[in-house]
């Protein structure tokens, strides 16, 4: 048997050649190409507009995946974390934050992650696989009415903050943002969007060469390399002077200030000579810098820092003539804060089955 194709891979033009060969109106295509990506259904069932023998006959030639709601849980605070279940029966959370004036989706760009940052939980479960951009435009559908259903207004901003390190599904995460920024699609503007990763040299260049229209975030957490090394592996391989000379490149190109994320954790990165290391490393670009409180994990070996210290570090960084903001977690009481998207039960599975081996 011949594997269906995917209907949403398919260009406008592949979707009118299609229709006009097999001897439809090739205006069936603008029809059916609007229920996808403006009316964002999700099967062919929800093409009303079409008859019943046109949306057999694209039942008989495509398939038409979608990643389903799996469960929701909310937080006191207003977030609400979704599991969705894929296609093929993998899982990923993706999250819906509530503030005074908008909402933001954070949203996976891979099952599992590759990386195995010790403070991120994510990491623990190991990479499963990269996510398509289908998958990826989903989260933003289904959390979409998430904040319609539960705040009366649409997103308002997104961030590819969730499971999996972005840069590395680069292909998938571009094409998705093509998506919910097209006019013929969600219409959201580049500059409502922002892409964090922890810094993957060549990819950080090709998003300047590509002229990337919306925000990025470098996922810092630690100045020097001897610190870097020990929570996120990937800096052996790419050490701070070659993410440097990537960051001054895409500051050339596209003369775009980027977000320097930096968890403070307890006795590890908190001091003033770490700050001083910090504001050393931003020295070479113009640069905004968020620090945010850490979420603990089990087994990660780090607590949050202290509220003094906090609060000593940002003005450090402020008599520096920096712009700093401190971002307070949210969903907490769910695991749907920064670092903690793990699929809990799944992780409980993981450890029971250690246990009795």
């Amino acid at each position: 048997m011949v594997e269906k194709a995917d209907i949403r891979f398919l260009t406008f033009a592949e979707i009118e050649g299609f229709f006009l060969e097999n001897n439809e109106k090739s205006f069936r295509a603008r029809q059916v190409y609007e229920w996808i990506w403006r009316k964002t259904c999700h099967s062919f069932g929800e093409m009303t507009s079409l008859s019943r023998d046109t949306r057999q006959l694209l039942e008989d030639h495509f398939c038409f995946p979608v990643i389903r709601p799996e469960q929701e849980l909310r937080d006191p605070d207003g977030t609400v974390k979704s599991t969705f279940r894929l296609a093929d029966e993998e899982l990923i959370e993706s999250v819906l934050i509530p503030a005074d004036k908008r909402t933001t989706a954070c949203i996976s760009s891979q099952a599992g992650c590759a990386l195995a940052c010790r403070f991120c939980a994510t990491g623990m479960l190991g990479f499963r696989r990269n996510l398509t951009f289908t998958e990826i435009f989903d989260q933003v559908v289904l959390l979409n009415r998430q904040s319609e259903k539960f705040h009366g207004k649409p997103l308002s901003n997104i961030v590819y903050m969730g499971m999996g390190e972005p840069l590395m599904n680069y292909d998938s995460v571009m094409k998705s943002i093509e998506r919910i920024t097209a006019e013929d699609s969600l219409g959201m503007s580049p500059q409502r969007i922002t892409v964090s990763s922890v810094g993957i040299p060549a990819m950080i260049r090709r998003m300047a060469d590509d002229k990337a229209r919306f925000h990025f975030a470098l996922s810092l957490h630690a100045a020097t390399n001897a610190k870097r090394d020990l929570i996120i592996p990937i800096n052996k391989k790419h050490p701070l002077q070659e993410l440097t000379e990537a960051l001054k490149y895409y500051h050339t190109i596209t003369g775009k200030r980027f977000t320097i994320e930096y968890i403070l954790f307890k006795d590890f990165n908190d001091s003033l000579e770490d700050a001083k290391d910090l504001a050393l490393f931003c020295k070479s670009f113009p640069v905004k810098v968020n620090l945010i409180e850490y979420n603990p994990m089990r087994k990660s070996g780090f607590s949050p820092t202290t509220p003094e210290k906090m609060v000593a570090f940002r003005e450090f960084l402020e008599q520096k003539n920096m712009v700093i903001n401190v971002r307070k977690s949210r969903g907490k009481n769910i695991d749907a804060a920064c670092g903690q998207l793990a699929l809990v039960d799944r992780m409980n599975r993981q450890e029971e089955g250690k246990a009795t081996t």
